[in-house]
């Protein structure tokens, strides 16, 4: 996207600035996103100019849907935020001395255009194709692993029900409302290659066949995994099995310890969609539009933890 030169309504006359956690980020996931090749998925849907007035950019409007995912945005606050915030602003290559913010209906409605046509898991693809390129490529071995992610339970809303689409399970002796997100993780790179999501009272392992990609020669996995040999054997037929079992003598626990050393990186990723990202709730009604954004935000976890290396790549 070309810039035009920022007029004194972008940063002024700032004698004393710092570069700050938040500006460097944007600066490196600006340099490691494959922008061209997303926008090129979502051109041929994207509304065309004609009657009425032009629509904004693709690479506009995929920047702010970006930024609603890092900092987890909702609709207005997006808008608010890029009004606020110089270093958004330059991000999104905007400048307020020759043009609004676009609206938050605006946003919405690139949002609805997404979800309408499927376009996270196209999105997701062509992230992964990208790394791929780059040399960052899926081994042969894959961790499993669940999270839930918690819905409002609240029934004082217009309809006075729940969300039909969340469910409530319990876990420990803790109950949970809300839906499951089911991630295949490389187990050398740590990167997302699969991700189903389900309501939260679906079991882990009935989402164990979705979660690998059938050439693996290791399958690790905490105990909810244990007892899917049968499974792995369709799915994963030369897979060994790594998950963990219980741990019902010291020798037993010994394993599961040594397995967990590999098991545990599966919560790198996870834990950048939930604390990084800010994703510990659903956003919208309905698992749908929930499965869509945690889906792109699976891309975007993949190329936050792999950016340093693309950099350095970009360099060398």
């Amino acid at each position: 996207m070309t810039r035009a030169q920022l007029t004194l309504a972008g940063r002024g006359f700032e004698k004393y600035t710092k570069v700050t956690r938040r500006e460097q980020f944007l600066a490196e996931m600006d340099r490691v996103v494959p922008w061209r090749e997303l926008c090129a998925r979502i051109e041929p849907v994207y509304p065309k100019p004609g009657n009425g007035r032009p629509p904004v950019g693709v690479e506009r409007m995929l920047r702010m849907y970006f930024l609603q995912h890092w900092f987890n945005l909702s609709d207005p606050a997006v808008e608010a935020a890029l009004y606020d915030s110089p270093i958004m602003r330059t991000f999104v290559g905007m400048d307020l001395g020759r043009e609004p913010v676009p609206d938050e209906t605006t946003v919405c409605k690139f949002r609805h255009l997404l979800e309408e046509h499927g376009l996270a898991r196209v999105l997701f693809d062509a992230v992964a194709e990208h790394l791929r390129a780059h040399g960052l490529t899926v081994s042969t071995g894959t961790i499993v692993d669940a999270t839930i992610i918690a819905a409002p339970s609240s029934t004082k809303n217009a309809t006075g029900t729940r969300d039909p689409g969340m469910h409530q399970t319990q876990k420990g002796r803790q109950w949970y409302f809300g839906m499951k997100g089911h991630f295949g993780v490389d187990s050398q790179s740590k990167l997302i290659h699969s991700v189903e999501v389900t309501p939260a009272n679906i079991h882990d392992s009935h989402v164990l066949p979705w979660l690998v990609h059938g050439e693996e020669r290791r399958v690790w996995g905490d105990s909810a995994y244990a007892g899917q040999a049968a499974v792995l054997s369709v799915c994963a037929p030369h897979a060994r099995d790594f998950i963990h079992r219980r741990a019902t003598t010291p020798e037993l626990r010994a394993t599961n310890r040594w397995k967990s050393r590999v098991r545990a990186r599966v919560e790198h990723p996870i834990g950048v969609i939930k604390r990084v990202f800010g994703f510990t709730k659903v956003c919208y009604r309905g698992l749908a539009k929930n499965r869509h954004r945690l889906v792109v935000a699976c891309a975007l976890a993949n190329l936050c933890m792999v950016r340093k290396r693309l950099l350095r790549l970009q360099e060398a």
